[in-house]
């Protein structure tokens, strides 16, 4: 692998500091505990009042927290499992340790834009920086002219190809629910924002995230070989991303909010993810590059 030294060298670096982010924010008690704040606009925003995440409103605080738990004890040893894996040089070690990477990446952007400004400010901008950096080093090391011979013929690409366009169109027309309806009855912004300064989240994804997953199902059922990677590393990425909706979804229900139709639909996408991920992995044949 291409790079192979400074790669290792990232993701250590990532992993040490995820593992200081992450279990900060669960483990920090600090703080009075829950009380209300009114916003700028006028609205009453119950803040969580405690640790890392004390000045964030309590449903995104415990949001976090669960997504801290996902991070410590499985996106962690899975980035170092596919640092080991990819240290053989093989198509699908690398394609796995990307997906991983990236969910990091996403995270740590969205920590470092939406989280209130805490202690944690630099650590977070580190991880989005060494993570953005190895994401791209370890796609840069993947020869993707070769791809549609390593992937074999029998691949169900408009089953995989129309989950990832699925899963853009229905995502996009959920954050548009929330965005434009205030648009047109004239309050402009939407209650999801409470006292932050954007929706972070949705900003994100409907620019870039989304339409990543909508191009990489198009191109993959053209079989581009664009298509074949870019399907693959989003799927082991969204695989990780659905673990921790998940987990912010029990998190929320232990809350007493009311999660329903989320705790059908997510676990639903999750599975779906998985497959799909497992499928393309376990459908490349690097022998075939020999014959």
């Amino acid at each position: 692998m291409k790079n192979k030294t400074v790669i290792s060298v990232l993701v250590f670096c990532i992993a040490a500091l995820a593992i200081i982010a992450s279990a900060a924010g669960i483990f920090s008690n600090q703080g009075a505990g829950l009380y209300e704040y009114q916003s700028i606009r006028g609205q009453s925003i119950s803040i969580y009042g405690k640790g890392l995440y004390r000045h964030m409103s309590a449903d995104v605080a415990i949001q976090g927290i669960a997504q801290d738990y996902v991070t410590l004890f499985i996106a962690i040893p899975l980035l170092l499992f596919a640092l080991f894996w990819a240290g053989k040089g093989t198509y699908k070690s690398r394609i796995f340790l990307a997906g991983v990477l990236n969910y990091i990446f996403l995270t740590y952007m969205f920590y470092m834009n939406m989280a209130m400004f805490n202690e944690l400010f630099l650590v977070y901008v580190a991880l989005t920086g060494t993570s953005f950096f190895a994401l791209a080093l370890t796609l840069f090391s993947i020869e993707i002219d070769k791809l549609p011979i390593v992937f074999n013929k029998t691949i169900p690409v408009k089953f995989i190809g129309g989950f990832l366009i699925f899963n853009a169109v229905s995502i996009s027309l959920l954050w548009l629910s929330v965005v434009v309806p205030p648009l047109f009855d004239k309050t402009i912004v939407p209650l999801a924002v409470q006292h932050y300064t954007t929706l972070t989240v949705q900003g994100f994804d409907l620019s870039i995230f989304l339409p990543l997953s909508f191009v990489s199902g198009l191109l993959l059922i053209k079989k581009h070989r664009f298509g074949y990677l870019m399907a693959s590393v989003y799927l082991v990425f969204l695989s990780l991303l659905m673990t921790a909706l998940i987990a912010k979804i029990i998190a929320m229900a232990l809350a007493g909010v009311n999660v329903v139709p989320a705790v059908f639909i997510v676990p639903c996408i999750a599975g779906i993810s998985v497959v799909c991920a497992v499928i393309l992995l376990k459908n490349m044949n690097e022998n075939s590059l020999n014959q």
